[in-house]
């Protein structure tokens, strides 16, 4: 006779099927999220592509005269800072305050206007356009923007409009983001926890963990697996090689800090007055910096345009010459271009100021191997930068391949972070995002006409 099961079977069947792993609603986010890490991996994989695109277009037109970037630079950004000044006011700079005042914010109104679609292709076209134009910006901040954009309008389709739901999904865009641009997994999760939440919270680290996965598995599907600066093997043996830490974890945090200090424009004295000077000719004062990066640009022999990926990839493998001189002109050039107020992050930009930081401190450091030096100084510089220096360690070590040099690099992340600070008391990011809101807040107070129409400024 066939065997009965009984109704005692029959109702774990029923209590397995009511289980969060098979709930329909589970499987709703679980599509959602899946779909949004590819479609962000894809968004990454074409904006690099397209940014190499740009960079070459740039790079062909200083081969044809190196004369030609005095004319081209400052009108290319003049022309950002007026596209900048209207309707694409949210597509300005890094893109990652944008993405920590999305959060910060449970305003759907304010999101949508951070995290709008068109912002997103706005921000993806007009980075491609600094970059053409010979600015020294990176692309992993906007990607962190696009991704977030992406998420939150993918949410949106899905069906979420809890406030705290689509802050789930701009989380893991965000991290996603970083992920695909770097590919770099671990530290998109780090990231996204560390640098756009904040805190550690289990639901969060699961979610952004499900779409970095997905955002990692469509890079790797399309590009392979590589290292972003090539696997880099080497060591700091004990002894004279851990002044490296030292030296590299003090020059990279306090310049880290300086350059934070110096692209927020606050306070009083000269750099309040830099600001003030944006603000009454901001497209003037773009087309001045566009100059002054032309002229830098001059002097370093076209080092300090672009991304600075070349540069820095050229001094870690030690497969070509930068200039002596590489690391400051690359600061200054990042400044010039932040200052602009144009599309661009600020990531890469300065890992390569902190690879010339780094080359500088080797020839003081005879007895240490000179790639660590450069390594450390990469991460240092990140670290003092963004103040985020769990971020900074995992992205160095997965950008070159290397767990041997965890300890090292985490400590010298650790003591930048601590000398940025006093320089820069708030994070880069977080104050950017800080005005962001305080913008919001004081728009949404303000009292307005009978039917007039209230639009914050996203600056």
């Amino acid at each position: 006779m066939p065997r009965s099961y009984g109704p005692s079977f029959a109702r774990r069947l029923r209590e397995l099927g009511r289980h969060d792993l098979f709930a329909p609603t589970q499987w709703r986010r679980r599509v959602a999220l899946w779909s949004g890490g590819v479609l962000v991996g894809l968004a990454a994989i074409a904006f690099a592509r397209a940014g190499d695109l740009a960079y070459a277009g740039f790079g062909r037109m200083l081969a044809a005269s190196p004369w030609l970037p005095l004319l081209v630079t400052p009108a290319a950004f003049a022309l950002l800072a007026w596209l900048t000044q209207g309707a694409w006011r949210a597509t300005q700079g890094s893109g990652i305050p944008q993405v920590i005042a999305a959060l910060a914010v449970e305003d759907e109104g304010f999101r949508r206007r951070l995290l709008a679609l068109p912002v997103a292709l706005g921000k993806i076209a007009l980075t491609l356009l600094a970059l053409l134009g010979g600015a020294s910006v990176g692309r992993e901040g906007p990607t962190v923007h696009v991704g977030a954009g992406l998420m939150h309008a993918l949410g949106r389709r899905f069906g979420y409009t809890d406030p705290k739901a689509l802050s789930r999904f701009v989380l893991a865009g965000g991290g996603a983001g970083i992920a695909a641009a770097f590919n770099t997994p671990l530290a998109g999760v780090v990231f996204a926890i560390e640098e756009l939440a904040g805190t550690w919270e289990h639901r969060f680290s699961g979610i952004v963990l499900t779409a970095v996965i997905f955002a990692g598995v469509t890079s790797l599907g399309l590009l392979g697996d590589y290292a972003y600066f090539g696997r880099v093997d080497a060591a700091l043996p004990l002894g004279q090689g851990w002044l490296a830490v030292l030296l590299a974890g003090a020059g990279g945090g306090l310049g880290g800090g300086l350059f934070a200090r110096l692209i927020l424009l606050d306070g009083r004295g000269p750099l309040a007055r830099v600001g003030a000077l944006r603000r009454r000719a901001p497209v003037r004062f773009a087309a001045g910096c566009g100059l002054a990066l032309a002229l830098l640009g001059l002097a370093s022999g076209g080092a300090v345009h672009g991304t600075g990926y070349a540069q820095a990839h050229a001094i870690l493998q030690s497969t070509g010459e930068a200039p002596a001189a590489f690391g400051l002109l690359k600061f200054a050039a990042n400044t010039l271009s932040y200052w602009a107020g144009i599309p661009g992050g600020i990531f890469s930009p300065a890992l390569a100021v902190g690879a010339g930081m780094g080359h500088a401190l080797s020839s003081w450091l005879p007895g240490a191997d000179a790639t660590v030096v450069v390594l450390l100084g990469m991460a240092a510089f990140l670290a003092g930068v963004t103040q985020a220096p769990l971020t900074a360690a995992v992205v160095s070590l997965e950008l070159t391949a290397n767990s041997g040099l965890v300890i090292p690099i985490m400590a010298a992340c650790l003591l930048a972070r601590g000398l940025s600070t006093l320089l820069c008391p708030t994070p880069v990011y977080r104050a950017f995002a800080a005005r962001l809101v305080a913008a919001h807040e004081a728009s949404a107070a303000a009292p307005r006409p009978a039917g007039a129409m209230r639009t914050p400024s996203t600056e």
